[in-house]
C-alpha cells in the first residue's frame, strides 16, 4: 500500500514511518525541510506542510491512504497557529484525500480531547468532549477529530486513533524539560497528590496507528470511529513523572505547590514565555494533562484493532534510560 504520512519528521511520525516501512508499506513522506533520519530508511520525502493545500493535493497523488499525524503541539502562541494547522491543515488532509479518490484516512487525535478539568477515571469512548476546553490545543485537536470523523463515507473511510502523552526515547519535549527544571532545582510538582494518568509508549502507539491503517477500508467496522491508545497501566502524575525522571539519572521529586498556585502559574505562562525566552512547565496544557486523573478503558482498541501494548512501562523506562545513556557517551 502506498500510503502518505504527514508530520514525519516528528517524534510520532518518525515511529510511523519506520513502522509502516518494515510492514512492507511504501511511504511518502510530508515533511517541511529533508529529514535525514528517514532518508536513512530509504523513504521518499516530499517537502510541503498541511497548510497548503496545493502541496497536500500533491502529495496524495497516487496513494490509497494517508496517516495525518502532523500538528502543532507547542504549549504556548496564538490561537490562529494552532487553528492553522490542527483544524485548518485536516481540513487539506481531507479535500486532497477527495480529490485523489484516497480511500482509507488514519488520524492522530488525542485522548486530550475529552479532558473537562474533572477527574476521568476509565472511561471509554462514549465520554464526550466538553463544551470548553482546556487549552488552544486540545480544542483544535477535537475540532480535526470531529472533522475527520464527520467525512467517514463509502467513499473515505476514517478513523482516530487517541494515544494520551507520547514518550520514549527521543521524546522532544517533557522529559528534557523535566531535566532542565529538576537541574536547576526549578521543578515542581502540582495538582492534588494521587490523582492517576495513563500514557502510551512510542511503539505502542506506532502499532496501534498500523493496526488502524490495516484495517481500515470504506464500510469496516472501524470507520468512523475514534480509539484511546495507552499503556493499560494507570499510574499516579508523580509515579509516571519520578519514573522519566530516574531514567534520565534524576531523584524523585517531592515539592509540590499547591493547584491554586498551579492555575496562577498557568495563566502567567504566556507573560513568563516572553520574559524568559523559554516554556514553562505549568500552562494550560500541562495543568489539564497533569492536574487531574486521566485515564482511559482501551478494550475497544483491544477487541477491535487488536491493539496490545507490547512495550510495558517499567520496559519502556529502562529503554529511556539506555537511550540517554548512549547519548551521554556519545557527548563526552
Amino acid at each position: 500500500m502506498r500510503v502518505l504520512l504527514t508530520g514525519a519528521s516528528g517524534f510520532l511520525g518518525r515511529a510511523l514511518a519506520r513502522r509502516f516501512a518494515d510492514a512492507g508499506h511504501a511511504v511518502v513522506a510530508l515533511v517541511r525541510e529533508p529529514c535525514a533520519a528517514l532518508a536513512e530508511l530509504g523513504i521518499e520525502q516530499i517537502e510541503g506542510d498541511v497548510t497548503s493545500l496545493d502541496r497536500m493535493i500533491t502529495a496524495a497523488a497516487g496513494c490509497d491512504a494517508v496517516v495525518h499525524t502532523a500538528a502543532r503541539v507547542a504549549p504556548l502562541g496564538r490561537i490562529e497557529d494552532w487553528y492553522d494547522v490542527n483544524v485548518a491543515g485536516t481540513d487539506h488532509v481531507l479535500a486532497a484525500c477527495e480529490y485523489n479518490d484516497v480511500r482509507s484516512l488514519v488520524f492522530t487525535s488525542c485522548a486530550g480531547v475529552v479532558i473537562d478539568g474533572s477527574d476521568l477515571n476509565g472511561v471509554n469512548e462514549t465520554q464526550s468532549m466538553p463544551m470548553r476546553a482546556p487549552s488552544p490545543y486540545l480544542a483544535t485537536k477535537a475540532l480535526a477529530e470531529q472533522h475527520v470523523l464527520a467525512a467517514n463515507s463509502p467513499r473515505l473511510a476514517t478513523v482516530a486513533i487517541r494515544p494520551h502523552l507520547l514518550w520514549g526515547p527521543g521524546e522532544p519535549r517533557l522529559l528534557p524539560r523535566l531535566a532542565a527544571l529538576a537541574r536547576s532545582g526549578k521543578l515542581r510538582l502540582f495538582g492534588e497528590p494521587g490523582r492517576k494518568i495513563d500514557t502510551c509508549y512510542i511503539d505502542n502507539a506506532a502499532d496501534a496507528h498500523l493496526a488502524a491503517l490495516d484495517r481500515i477500508e470504506p464500510g469496516a467496522s472501524i470507520a468512523g470511529k475514534a480509539y484511546f491508545v495507552t499503556q493499560g497501566e494507570p499510574a499516579t502524575v508523580e509515579g509516571f513523572l519520578n519514573g522519566l525522571l530516574r531514567a534520565a539519572g534524576f531523584p524523585a521529586e517531592t515539592r509540590r505547590v499547591s493547584p491554586g498556585v498551579a492555575r496562577l502559574l498557568a495563566s502567567l505562562a504566556p507573560l513568563r514565555r516572553t520574559l524568559t525566552g523559554s516554556d514553562p512547565f505549568v500552562t494550560a496544557d500541562s495543568l489539564a494533562l497533569f492536574g487531574q486523573s486521566a485515564w482511559f478503558n482501551i478494550a475497544a482498541a483491544r477487541r477491535e484493532l487488536g491493539y496490545a501494548p507490547r512495550v510495558g512501562t517499567a520496559e519502556g523506562l529502562a529503554r529511556v534510560s539506555a537511550h540517554l545513556a548512549r547519548e551521554r557517551m556519545r557527548n563526552k
